[in-house]
């Protein structure tokens, strides 16, 4: 008999709220419903789980091999002091994050998903949103489909980063990952998810500079996308409590935290997920 899953989808074009099961004991027969259910809603919500790092990056690897294991994404010090709004690289990295993006365009290899788990939350703001980037690509109409399926965007973070005017600086307190890539890997516009042979946009804050468009219209083109793409029905912001747990599907979802008043600690875990060198891998 296969196991059956509590899920409650969201008010969107993707998403569930899954309840009744322990993250960390997960039997094999579970986890494979699991991750059917992942990739046919591309975010999985778990309340209430309150892993620990290693509950967590066992979770995570459940779903493949690690780009990395665990890191925060934090504006706390190890001291527990908070950072200042103005000058930190590390925060300056958390601005970046507010605008809609897919995790590791900017590298060699895409991801596949990421395991994020909410430990100190403020009071207002600090949501995380997710947009669904198939049902965005189904959304289109066809002459626009047509007019993105040869077309591919340059993809990195010291470019979106540097339209914030951050560049990376030796001795940092950001580690430098992705900031220190000179190469711009090349991504369609249009992706087919490996696993469900869907199509899916690609598009966020780290794509510029489609070839043989002027930039102008390049810049216009990808904007236009993002915008669309990041509408009701195919958008939703997790309003986070300490405990909740995520898992979400990187080559489905774009996605960006929310501002909140920064002279308050927000503490959050990534756990990311490595894609597969064939279908996220990119060859200069």
């Amino acid at each position: 008999m296969q196991p059956s899953l509590e899920l409650a989808p969201l008010d969107a074009s993707f998403g569930a709220v899954v309840t009744g099961l322990r993250l960390a004991g997960l039997d094999d027969a579970t986890f494979a419903a699991l991750y059917r259910a992942w990739l046919d809603h591309a975010l999985l919500i778990f309340p209430g789980q309150h892993l620990t790092r290693d509950e967590q990056i066992a979770f995570a690897r459940r779903f493949g091999a690690p780009e990395f294991g665990i890191a925060p994404i934090s504006n706390v010090r190890a001291d527990g002091s908070v950072r200042p709004e103005a000058g930190d690289d590390v925060v300056n990295i958390l601005k970046g994050n507010m605008g809609w993006h897919c995790d590791s365009t900017y590298m060699p290899v895409q991801a596949k998903g990421a395991v994020f788990t909410a430990h100190v939350v403020p009071d207002e703001g600090g949501e995380t949103g997710w947009a669904d980037m198939r049902a965005a690509y189904d959304a289109l109409d066809a002459a626009t489909q047509a007019r993105i399926a040869p077309l591919s965007a340059h993809h990195s973070l010291r470019y979106s980063q540097g339209k914030l005017g951050h560049a990376h600086k030796a001795g940092s307190a950001y580690s430098g990952y992705g900031m220190t890539e000179t190469d711009a890997p090349l991504r369609p516009l249009v992706k087919v998810h490996p696993e469900t042979g869907r199509r899916c946009l690609m598009v966020g804050r780290h794509a510029h500079a489609i070839p043989d468009l002027d930039p102008d219209e390049s810049a216009r083109l990808l904007g236009d996308l993002a915008d669309f793409a990041c509408q009701p029905p195919r958008v939703y912001h997790h309003r986070w409590t300490p405990g909740d747990a995520v898992v979400w599907d990187n080559r489905a979802l774009m996605h960006r935290a929310c501002p909140w008043d920064m002279t308050k600690p927000r503490v959050m875990y990534h756990s990311r997920i490595a894609g597969d060198p064939v279908s996220e891998g990119w060859a200069a």
